[in-house]
């Protein structure tokens, strides 16, 4: 008798704890199926009420009447209602995703003139990418600017805001996923940032303020530096021992990506240039694409078809 409430006191106990909840993994199944879908999240991008930190000056600066606008240095006039109140993001977890085992959380952050179903799912088929390529990842897309000529990063400029984000992000995986999984079950879940075009910018402030860079365990751009190489400098400096960093790039993104490798090589880090085998940390490379590739097309067709796909397929730490 004494044994066996010795055992159950003991199950108990085990239970209550972290240790215990990471024994409970191994009771998660692999999906069986695809799931998918856009919603609100009480941390979004936007709306935004703050100042560029770059400049200090208030990010909106019109008012007519009821409306609140931005004038955008590539967009123009840009109102809050029509561009900056979409609170969305998409959130996948492919057939077959496993949280008991390694499993990583991909952000994906788009770039200008993007609408999440039109041009993330519909267009770009990030989503199916990531499906297609094997990685044991979850994703989570925030909506930016809402079909806009107009990179900046709203939220993500704020100190923490992206670690906050993360959080409910993960919760909400977690009812995507059930299984009883928990948000806690996601916040383990080291992340890997891939930004497309415009989208360089918030990932900029992402690892400058974000306050999630010690969950950070892969970086990749595609076609997606235009300036602000000294905050991935920095980053790089600060993670190059536990993430790997890939940049592709065409012509318009040349510039940037040869500016980042001056400030590497000035610290005295190696780096590759061409498509690596594999993509594991510390690693760093640069591939350049053909001069013929639209940037408009970059993630459908650059140097192979579905190039994110080509790109994850490389990552050898979370295989689905």
């Amino acid at each position: 008798m004494r044994r066996r409430f010795l055992g159950a006191m003991a199950a108990a106990l085990a239970a209550a704890t972290p240790m215990g909840r990471v024994l409970a993994r191994s009771t998660f199944r692999k999906l069986p199926r695809d799931a998918m879908v856009i919603r609100e999240l009480r941390h979004s991008a936007f709306p935004y009420d703050g100042v560029n930190p770059d400049t200090g000056d208030p990010f909106i600066t019109l008012v007519d009447g009821k409306r609140l606008g931005h004038v955008s240095p590539r967009g123009g006039v840009l109102w809050q209602d029509e561009t900056y109140s979409d609170r969305r993001s998409l959130l996948y977890l492919p057939k077959g995703f496993d949280l008991a085992k390694p499993a990583a959380l991909m952000v994906f952050l788009h770039g200008n003139e993007a609408i999440l179903q039109r041009d993330v799912v519909d267009r770009q088929q990030v989503p199916q990418q990531l499906a297609a390529s094997g990685l044991n990842a979850a994703l989570v897309a925030p909506q930016l600017a809402h079909d806009a000529r107009d990179s900046s990063p709203g939220n993500f400029w704020r100190s923490g805001y992206f670690r906050q984000y993360l959080k409910e992000a993960g919760s909400a995986l977690a009812k995507l996923h059930g299984q009883e999984a928990r948000g806690e079950d996601f916040d383990r879940l080291p992340v890997i940032l891939v930004a497309y075009s415009g989208g360089y910018f918030p990932a900029a402030w992402i690892v400058k303020t974000g306050g999630a860079n010690q969950r950070i365990s892969g970086l990749i751009l595609m076609d997606a530096l235009y300036g602000d190489t000294e905050k991935f400098d920095a980053f790089i400096a600060e993670r190059h021992a536990h993430a790997f960093v890939f940049s592709a790039y065409g012509p318009i993104s040349r510039r940037w990506n040869m500016e980042l490798m001056g400030r590497l090589a000035a610290r005295g880090f190696s780096f590759s240039q061409g498509i690596p085998a594999k993509l594991k940390a510390p690693g760093i490379a640069f591939a350049e694409v053909p001069e013929d590739i639209k940037h408009v097309d970059f993630l459908s067709q650059a140097w192979t078809e579905d190039p994110l796909r080509d790109v994850l397929s490389r990552i050898s730490a979370f295989r689905r």
